[in-house]
């Protein structure tokens, strides 16, 4: 399995990011936010005593629910002050919501976890389960020969692809968009469709030498991005996924449609 990036790692490349990003500085500003947060419950999570794992138990079915229930009000408290318009009101919504519902909401999104549609509660669900489900799932190991595009950990939709240094050239991982998971797949084949027509599966990158660029396919119109450490090994995907907005709306404007949205919504 791939080696994972720390939390450190991820909002030090937000940082970079932000001194030279301009399209994409209010995105990257607000999820630096949430990175800290993130980091700081994965630290408190990791220094639990471990749960025990009954056999045959999924990932999913392991995540205690109460964990980031725990967390709710502190990324409320986040996203009201520094949240775009949208979520901050969904934010106070929950806010004054029961209980009860603050349960429903992780509930219904790992029960659905919707590739394409955005509702703003699952953000909610999603920033608070993934260093949780992160940290279940680095005591886990990913089968063998395992060809599948779900997560073979979790069950989720990758979020991007990772093309990583093997021999001489390199190998095409994707990466879990929940327990951020990486597990090797094939080069020349869509992940949703399994198209393997090479003509069928255009490629877009406004730089060159292609280090981010859009695999997309023709067949299904469907894309997700990917990212070649190859070219160039500074990248942290997680996060270079959330700077390059204007890569999901060259997607958008050609008719092609995300396999899975990001933590933000695009």
């Amino acid at each position: 399995m791939p080696k994972r990036t720390t939390w450190d790692n991820r909002i030090t490349r937000a940082e970079e990011l932000l001194d030279r990003n301009l399209s994409s500085s209010e995105p990257l500003a607000f999820y630096e936010r949430l990175l800290a947060l993130q980091k700081e419950m994965r630290q408190r999570v990791g220094s639990t005593p471990p749960l025990t794992t009954t056999e045959g138990t999924s990932l999913r079915e392991q995540l205690d629910l109460e964990v980031p229930m725990r967390w709710l009000s502190a990324l409320i408290d986040i996203v009201e002050k520094h949240g775009p318009a949208k979520l901050a009101e969904e934010a106070r919504r929950v806010s004054a919501a029961p209980r009860e519902e603050h349960r429903q909401i992780f509930v219904e999104f790992l029960q659905t976890d919707a590739p394409t549609s955005y509702l703003p509660s699952s953000f909610f669900a999603r920033v608070l389960l993934q260093p949780y489900a992160e940290f279940l799932a680095l005591r886990l190991t990913v089968p063998a020969q395992y060809s599948r595009s779900l997560c073979p950990l979790c069950g989720s939709r990758p979020q991007f692809a990772v093309l990583r240094p093997e021999g001489d050239g390199g190998k095409r991982h994707l990466a879990c968009s929940l327990c951020l998971t990486e597990w090797e797949f094939r080069r020349i084949i869509c992940p949703v469709c399994d198209e393997v027509d090479p003509f069928k599966l255009p490629r877009y990158s406004p730089e060159d030498p292609i280090a981010v660029r859009v695999d997309a396919c023709d067949t299904c119109k469907s894309y997700l991005k990917s990212f070649d450490m190859t070219v160039n090994g500074l990248l942290v995907p997680e996060v270079d996924e959330i700077a390059t907005v204007p890569l999901d709306l060259w997607a958008s404007q050609h008719g092609y449609h995300k396999f899975q949205l990001n933590l933000l919504g695009f």
